[in-house]
């Protein structure tokens, strides 16, 4: 079933059961598998690939009074691949070469940059910030109004929490800031500031701000060390500051980080002076 104001170019691939609703545009080379609802007002960049059963610009809370879609926009962003079953409702934005794991939801009002993985059974509630080249792992759940910003990384089952007293309204998400590690198991009160290079070890209760390149562990999650003092049990070499040992994945993944960002300095500079 599609819409006859949808608009879907002649080198995209639509399996059967496909139902493609009103406004829809599906650019060169996209991919859908068997049995995905693409909603109203879903655009699809080109390159992507959609997995089974899944659910573009699901409906928001006011279609339910009145069993009308109302207009809210969902654009997918070139080169992305969306795995099986994920629901992603309107309102949303996501970047360039986005993946997701199995059964992913991402909630309205979400605005996510280029190069971001989500892994499988992960829930992002909506109304928050995703910068570029955020890696988060299975089941994490990142609450309304978090703001995440470029390459963080968050492990298996971390909770982003947002209700001060709950339950209430009054909704006060987490920052992260870049570079940035949270690892398995961990949750961050609502209002916490985690500042740039900063490392959460597995499991912790993260209830205060995390100054920068500061590891907290525990249960009240308490400072123990800066990050510069951990090292590589096997080689002894220092492991962070990350972005100076690890490149899998990255912008500098073909030479080094800080030959990365000189070139991209170098670059901006002439721009400057043009």
């Amino acid at each position: 079933m599609i819409s006859k104001t949808a608009i879907i170019d002649k080198s995209a691939i639509i399996k059967d059961d496909v139902i493609i609703g009103e406004n829809v545009i599906i650019e060169d080379n996209v991919y859908i598998d068997y049995g995905c609802i693409i909603r109203d007002n879903v655009h699809i960049k080109s390159g992507s690939f959609i997995g089974a059963r899944s659910i573009l610009g699901e409906y928001l809370m006011d279609f339910y009074k009145d069993k009308v879609n109302k207009v809210h926009p969902l654009v997918i962003g070139k080169n992305s691949l969306i795995r099986t079953e994920n629901i992603i409702y309107g309102d949303s934005e996501i970047g360039d070469n986005f993946q997701s794991g199995h059964k992913v939801t991402i909630r309205e009002n979400a605005k996510i940059g280029n190069s971001v993985k989500i892994g499988t059974l992960s829930d992002i509630q909506g109304y928050c910030e995703i910068g570029n080249y955020v890696s988060l792992h299975s089941n994490v759940h990142i609450g309304q109004k978090s703001k995440i910003n470029d390459y963080v990384w968050i492990f298996p089952y971390v909770v982003l929490t947002n209700d001060p007293t709950p339950p209430s309204d009054n909704l006060i998400g987490v920052t992260i800031e870049s570079f940035a590690i949270i690892a398995t198991g961990s949750v961050v009160l609502p209002g916490i500031h985690i500042y740039q290079d900063s490392l959460i070890a597995a499991g912790s209760i993260v209830t205060k701000d995390v100054l920068e390149k500061n590891v907290v562990a525990g249960n009240p999650a308490k400072v123990i060390c800066n990050i510069e003092k951990i090292k590589n049990k096997q080689t002894g070499e220092s492991v962070y500051p990350w972005r100076f040992t690890f490149k899998r994945g990255m912008p500098w993944e073909e030479s080094d980080y800080e030959t990365w960002i000189n070139s991209l300095e170098i670059r901006k500079a002439g721009e400057n002076n043009d």
